[in-house]
């Protein structure tokens, strides 16, 4: 599901995949420390829709299965031929 939010699209995982009192969220800076980036580039990620995230007042929280998931996607093999 995708929500408006004035500067920024925001989008939301799919509520059915699991329940939201199970779903842990991370900071930008949580996020940024996991994927060994800077926080201006989660906040790339988050703005241009590449990463799932809410809007909590000013600030986004990232649901910790997204960066997984992001990571599992962005993987770059070598392929041996």
């Amino acid at each position: 599901m995708a929500v408006e939010c004035g500067r920024c699209r925001c989008v939301m995982a799919a509520a059915g995949e699991r329940p939201l009192n199970e779903v842990q969220f991370l900071t930008v800076a949580e996020v940024a420390t996991v994927m060994r980036v800077s926080k201006m580039t989660v906040y790339r990620l988050v703005h241009s829709g590449h990463l799932p995230a809410i809007r909590v007042g000013r600030s986004f929280r990232v649901p910790e299965q997204a960066v997984h998931e992001y990571l599992r996607d962005s993987y770059v093999g070598v392929e041996t031929g």
